[in-house]
């Protein structure tokens, strides 16, 4: 007898058609969504390439949810799933340690010249 988990996940580690697991992922993209529509307007308010930064790694945030909605559709093979997935949480850091070292006041490090 093949019993799922409480996500409806098999022991085959399928997740399509899981509706569990759907809904979770379209509250956390209705969550993600909303902090990339608010990080757009910071973006237009400020115009700075720190807030530009922080607005795509937000809008990847979001991207993540769209590619495991379309994984529990059917739409994104698994294999496909982890390759987006992992490379979407590499750019999410790198962009935001880059924000942060790129757009730091003062010497980085506390080494001071004069």
């Amino acid at each position: 007898m093949n019993v799922g988990s409480p996500l409806g996940i098999g022991h085959t580690g399928g997740v399509e058609g899981s509706i569990p697991l759907l809904l979770v992922i379209l509250v956390a993209g209705i969550g993600t969504g909303t902090l990339f529509v608010v990080s757009l307007v910071a973006y237009a308010r400020r115009r700075s390439t720190q807030y530009l930064l922080i607005c795509v790694a937000v809008g990847a945030l979001w991207a993540r949810s769209l590619v495991g909605a379309g994984t529990v559709l059917g739409y994104v093979p698994m294999t496909i799933h982890h390759l987006i997935e992992h490379s979407l949480d590499f750019i999410i850091a790198a962009l935001v340690l880059y924000a942060v070292y790129a757009h730091a006041p003062g010497e980085l490090g506390g080494l001071d010249e004069s």
